[in-house]
């Protein structure tokens, strides 16, 4: 018996078996890393994502209150009206809205994917013949994640890539609180802090996200691989596999975050610059849309092997039926000798409904791991940010007035 097996015997059977599949295999996008270590040596972060409150006032600070500081400190703090810090929304929408959540979201992924993970080997959609494989993949997964070379690779391209998009923007023609006219260099103080600091914060933990995507459905991929045990008359319509689809609500935090730093940009123009609100549905639709099939376009890898479980699960359902059927009746249609009263409450008569109801259950099957509902509920989570702009062109009570009317 392993040490691990010896430790899990003396706690007592409670969730053994559960304790043991999370030992073996283990899995976390968020625990590990460089930063994660620099967290944790800085008394930021706990051996698994403690000390939350911590880390998230600390690093929210450091990116936005020296900006309120050296921008009323500052000689541009005085008189640059509408353009001040304090009414500058993109700013705080993604200082004080999308930056908190992107940290929180690493307490919510951690804890939902580490199940998801479980379940392919607990449910046995991962024989055990199958699980080295399956581990291997666990270890490749965990290696990306705590590679050194990739997180200073995300840090260069924040100041090489960052700030060259910084450069090319639009020069500025109206003095603001990070920057004056004559070039696009020519920053105040609060606004090298701005460039310098706070922009780099946001874009590499943003980045760091993105390469976590890429980890996640890197396994996936290779889990995909695999020859899952698929089971086309699952109830849940995706051969067992729809909790593929509801792990993507893990994720709905950052697509909240996302959501609130566009609500930024467009609320500043609309609010700053006179642009109307409905020109920019076009590109809101646009990127609800992107990120909901980013985060579940991925899924579609195990569209080939739930094709090929719903087309064997109808030949052989099929074929048992025919054989079933044909049994059925040869008994009671076409040899009439069994007394009439034998037919009412025959158990033959229930599993002949029963096997319709497998045969309708595997024709109903999904090739896809997610739902409409699934698809929803990402989307919401995108676009809830957005909606305190329609105060824009809505009163209160007419917006809710149109929520109701769509809702009930």
């Amino acid at each position: 018996m392993s040490k691990t097996q010896e430790r899990l015997t003396r706690q007592g059977p409670h969730n053994t078996e559960l304790d043991f599949l999370s030992a073996t295999h283990d899995f976390s996008l968020v625990l590990g890393g460089p930063l994660f270590q620099l967290l944790r040596k800085s008394r930021l972060e706990g051996q698994h994502l403690e000390l939350l409150k911590r880390r998230l006032l600390v690093i929210t600070l450091v990116a936005w209150l020296p900006l309120l500081l050296l921008a009323i400190l500052g000689s541009s703090g005085a008189n640059v009206g509408r353009l001040s810090f304090l009414r500058d929304v993109e700013v705080h929408f993604r200082f004080l809205i999308a930056l908190p959540v992107l940290i929180a979201a690493e307490l919510m992924v951690h804890s939902r994917l580490r199940l998801v993970v479980l379940r392919f080997v607990e449910r046995r959609i991962v024989l055990p013949k199958d699980v080295p494989s399956f581990d291997n993949a666990v270890a490749s997964a965990m290696r990306l994640r705590n590679s050194v070379l990739v997180e200073c690779g995300l840090l260069l391209f924040v100041y090489t890539v960052g700030l060259w998009t910084w450069h090319t923007r639009i020069g500025i023609d109206t003095a603001t609180w990070y920057a004056m006219p004559g070039g696009r260099w020519h920053l105040t103080a609060a606004g090298y802090w701005y460039v310098f600091i706070s922009i780099p914060i946001l874009q590499f933990i943003l980045l760091r996200w993105y390469f976590r995507f890429f980890i996640w459905y890197r396994f996936l991929w290779q889990v995909s691989r695999i020859n899952l045990h698929l089971i086309p008359t699952h109830p849940d319509r995706s051969a067992g596999l729809a909790f593929l689809g509801k792990s993507a609500y893990a994720f709905g935090p950052i697509l909240f975050a996302q959501g609130a730093m566009l609500a930024g940009v467009v609320a500043s123009r609309v609010l700053y610059r006179g642009e109307s609100l409905l020109s920019f549905k076009l590109q809101m639709g646009g990127f609800i849309a992107f990120f909901v099939l980013a985060i579940l376009g991925p899924l579609l890898m195990f569209t080939p092997a739930m094709a090929r479980a719903k087309r064997k699960g109808l030949a052989d359902y099929g074929l048992l039926a025919q054989r079933y059927v044909d049994s059925f009746e040869q008994k009671w249609v076409v040899d009439d000798s069994a007394p009439s009263e034998e037919l009412l409450g025959a158990a033959d008569i229930q599993s002949l409904a029963d096997l319709g109801n497998s045969y309708a259950m595997v024709r109903e099957m999904r090739a896809v791991p997610f739902g409409l509902e699934d698809v929803s509920r990402l989307a919401a989570a995108t676009a809830a940010p957005l909606l305190p702009l329609l105060l824009t062109i809505f009163s209160a009570e007419e917006l809710i007035m149109r929520i109701i009317k769509v809702v009930f």
